[in-house]
């Protein structure tokens, strides 16, 4: 089925959550300091670039790629996940790819489509040559490119993990799916609403067909409400399967926990790096999950698809990325401008003030068993015993 078949029978459809998405509105551009970058590159995808690059970057250079959901815009989904205050707070760059209603009526990227998701073709294409242009343009180290998405943005991403897997570090998918899975509309509906179960070999292959690279894989977040009734929880499933595949990783998780009253499992390496983990959000439906970060502060701005659950998606795969660790340098000279602590007092001032004390206590007709009149040995020994030097 070619694609404008596809955007026909979207259009078609009835309206359904996560397809016809209500939009955030303009105001969120004069919200976002994101700016529109023209002439980065080849563009067979006809995307949009908006990028964000603070004033400080730590070091090694930083990229994040974040790709929006369907009815969303680069500033839109920037305001409500909050990924510049991010990228300003911890000093990494931010690259915001936007689909163009020409390209898809509801402005979904076009995660099931054969020609947008192949390398060197359509959107994947486009997204690669804006990322490639930031890292020539900002001098961002190569091995620090990072991406995540929310529906089909989260589908998206799983593309580009695929098709480009040697350009990221590591990914996070938010309520998308794994990729392969679709190649028509249909199918992607089906994959959406009812997440069909594959074995996890065939769930892999998927992804070692889609280019020549055998590995090292991309680090791997997935994020999912447990109660999605737009994109099927599942499918959360199915990505953590596909990447365990790659990985070579159990099936069973290593580890079990709960992060802000979210249950997290987790895989890692020999060398205990965290290669796969997965996030269930509890009663949560379609959309980004917001909250509290451990740094007590808030990242992010509800809104449509946009949840307030108690966690900071943002900040934890942030975190996942290995960005969270940096103080700006302002910060850090700060820091080293305040005044050193005094040292704790020594023994010497009590023990000067108990010799003070003891010599007080003499009689005032002291024996002369000294040209000074006192018993110099006895007022040590007294003045050592009060400070607690003598026993």
């Amino acid at each position: 089925m070619s694609l404008a078949k596809n955007i026909d029978l979207l259009r078609r459809l009835p309206r359904l959550d996560g397809l016809r998405f209500a939009e955030l509105g303009r105001s969120a551009e004069s919200s976002s300091p994101l700016e529109e970058v023209l002439g980065f590159g080849d563009n067979p995808g006809a995307l949009r670039m908006f990028t964000f690059v603070p004033a400080h970057l730590q070091k090694p250079r930083a990229l994040v790629v974040v790709l929006h959901g369907c009815g969303q815009t680069a500033a839109g989904y920037d305001l409500g996940a909050g990924w510049s205050t991010l990228a300003r707070h911890y000093g990494f760059a931010l690259l915001m790819p936007e689909q163009q209603r020409v390209n898809n009526g509801n402005t979904c990227f076009n995660w099931f489509n054969p020609e947008d998701t192949v390398r060197g073709g359509g959107e994947a294409h486009s997204i690669r040559e804006m990322i490639a242009h930031m890292v020539e343009a900002h001098r961002i180290d190569s091995r620090r490119v990072f991406i995540t998405g929310l529906s089909a943005g989260g589908g998206m991403t799983s593309v580009m993990l695929a098709t480009y897997p040697e350009v990221f570090a590591a990914g996070a998918v938010i309520a998308g799916l794994p990729y392969g899975i679709a190649s028509n509309l249909r199918e992607a509906l089906d994959g959406m609403f009812h997440s069909p179960a594959r074995p996890a070999r065939e769930l892999g292959d998927l992804v070692r067909s889609a280019s020549d690279h055998r590995g090292p894989w991309p680090k791997v977040s997935v994020w999912h409400g447990s109660a999605d009734r737009t994109v099927n929880p599942g499918n959360a499933n199915e990505i953590v399967k596909q990447w365990l595949d790659l990985h070579d990783l159990p099936d069973a998780p290593m580890a079990e926990t709960v992060v802000d009253g979210h249950p997290r499992q987790a895989w890692w390496n020999k060398d205990g790096e965290t290669l796969v983990e997965s996030f269930a959000i509890a009663d949560m439906a379609h959309g980004t999950p917001l909250g509290l970060a451990d740094n007590d502060h808030r990242y992010g701005v509800e809104g449509a698809f946009l949840i307030e659950a108690g966690i900071s998606s943002s900040y934890h795969i942030a975190k996942f990325f290995g960005l969270t660790g940096w103080i700006p340098d302002a910060a850090t000279k700060k820091a080293e401008a305040k005044p050193a602590m005094k040292p704790a007092l020594s023994p010497a001032p009590h023990l000067a003030r108990s010799i003070r004390a003891a010599i007080a206590e003499e009689p005032a007709e002291p024996q002369r068993e000294n040209a000074r009149g006192f018993d110099l040995g006895q007022i040590i020994t007294r003045a050592l015993t009060a400070a607690g030097l003598m026993k």
